[in-house]
């Protein structure tokens, strides 16, 4: 308290002269109308940027509970697409035993495998969450993988950047279908084989998931293609697809349940004993 004290008595020549230069300010702003608005407007400015930078902070923070929000939004929507397109492939549909067909889960990578030959990821879903191998996942931007394994909170998958990997897609203005694969080249491009040369393919058309397996619903988007050549025997297309999603920078990915994908497994493996 003394040194405050002291502070005052040494500069109090300086101190009278800033409380009489502010009074001075104020009534300087108060009888002019003119300096008066300018005053405000400058007050308002500043408080607004002070406001604006504490809003776009706090809104920094806030990315990742948005994100999630995003995320279980794609979730709801793509579930809402999946199950009416299944509706819409119906020849009759009984409105009162109707069920949803797919159910969607949101994940999140924590490992991502793009260089090696058979890449595998690591998302934070497991058996506690209902995840099961040969669920399928997807981003936003199209297909990524399928489920192989999985623990207690953990799932890993198989990349379609996995020189095993083979999934049914087909061009989607033809609907002329083969098997999407992987030479272990570019992490950007993978290959469409099995297509027949009858098939009217062009540069830059899209690729889609078939709906001939048990695992992706049909539609999903996969890339374009980006070139194309007959095999060897000259009967079928080998084509290089651009993949839509950048595989080396993945988040956010949507579990594919297909609830009757245990029921379809038992019958074909029945059907081939």
């Amino acid at each position: 308290m003394q040194q405050i004290i002291n502070f005052i008595i040494r500069n109090k020549n300086f101190l009278l002269f800033l409380l009489l230069f502010f009074i001075s300010i104020v009534f300087t702003i108060q009888s002019h109308s003119y300096h008066k608005s300018k005053f405000i407007n400058s007050a308002n400015f500043l408080t607004g940027g002070i406001y604006n930078t504490f809003n776009n902070f706090s809104s920094y923070l806030n990315l990742k509970s948005q994100n999630q929000l995003l995320a279980e939004e794609n979730n709801r929507l793509k579930s809402l697409l999946f199950n009416s397109e299944n509706k819409t492939d119906s020849t009759y549909i009984d409105s009162t035993s109707y069920r949803d067909l797919y159910k969607i889960t949101t994940a999140e990578i924590i490992k991502n495998s793009y260089s090696a030959t058979n890449n595998i990821l690591l998302i934070n879903k497991g058996t506690n969450d209902n995840i099961k191998e040969d669920f399928g996942v997807i981003t936003s931007k199209g297909i990524l993988g399928v489920i192989v394994n999985t623990s207690k909170n953990y799932s890993t998958v198989i990349s379609i950047l996995n020189t095993t990997s083979n999934i049914s897609v087909q061009l989607k203005k033809s609907n002329h279908y083969g098997s999407l694969t992987w030479d272990g080249d570019s992490p950007e491009i993978v290959q469409l084989v099995d297509v027949e040369k009858i098939a009217p393919v062009t540069k830059g058309d899209t690729i889609v998931t078939s709906g001939r397996s048990s695992i992706f619903p049909k539609n999903i988007p996969v890339g374009i293609v980006q070139d194309f050549e007959l095999d060897t025997a000259e009967n079928y297309y080998e084509i290089n697809v651009k993949l839509f999603n950048d595989m080396t920078n993945l988040e956010h990915v949507h579990i594919i349940e297909n609830r009757d994908i245990e029921e379809i497994t038992n019958l074909l493996n029945e059907t081939n004993e």
